[in-house]
């Protein structure tokens, strides 16, 4: 059974994966040819992984994720919603952008941690603990999302304070003071 706690991403040097022109993925420290699904599989072990164009050497890693991840919502049960995916797109272009990705990205770490921790707690629990802890369940829940959701709030205040900074210097040096 695979263990789906969080992975801790390696300080490594990133392996290698060079996607070649006939779209084949060659793993360089195997030295073999590997699948979208072992490239999967790799980052779901917790493995850092770099792809890079064959000829060019350009990095492509961030296309070979966004594949993955687009594989993994039309093949099963869909992690986004459809308005979760339309909120994501409106932030293109708009001058929030950096934000919103910063913010995201904190809210998966913090969320991968609160996994971790849980994960980490269970691995000791005997079968009389674990009827037990189904039985207080909702509560331990509540508190540990209760915390999730301050984290995240403190990222959002934090953003929109980093906001308001850079609204103030960008209105200071057209001479426009904020109120």
């Amino acid at each position: 059974m695979p263990d789906h706690t969080a992975p801790q991403e390696s300080k490594a040097a990133p392996r290698i994966i060079k996607k070649y022109p006939n779209r084949r993925l060659y793993d360089t420290s195997t030295s073999t040819y590997i699948t979208l699904a072992e490239v999967r599989q790799l980052v779901i072990d917790g493995t850092q992984v770099a792809v890079r164009d064959a000829k060019s050497g350009e990095d492509l890693t961030r296309s070979i994720l966004l594949q993955i991840i687009l594989e993994e919502e039309a093949g099963g049960a869909p992690m986004f919603s459809e308005a979760a995916l339309a909120n994501i797109i409106r932030f293109y272009g708009h001058a929030m952008q950096g934000f919103m990705g910063a913010y995201l990205e904190k809210n998966v770490q913090m969320f991968t941690e609160v996994q971790a921790k849980l994960a980490e707690q269970t691995k000791t629990i005997t079968p009389e603990m674990w009827s037990h802890f189904m039985n207080l369940q909702s509560p331990m829940m509540q508190s540990l999302m209760g915390s999730y959701v301050e984290q995240s709030q403190t990222v959002f205040q934090h953003m929109q304070e980093q906001m308001n900074k850079q609204t103030e210097q960008m209105l200071g040096a057209f001479g426009i003071k904020q109120r």
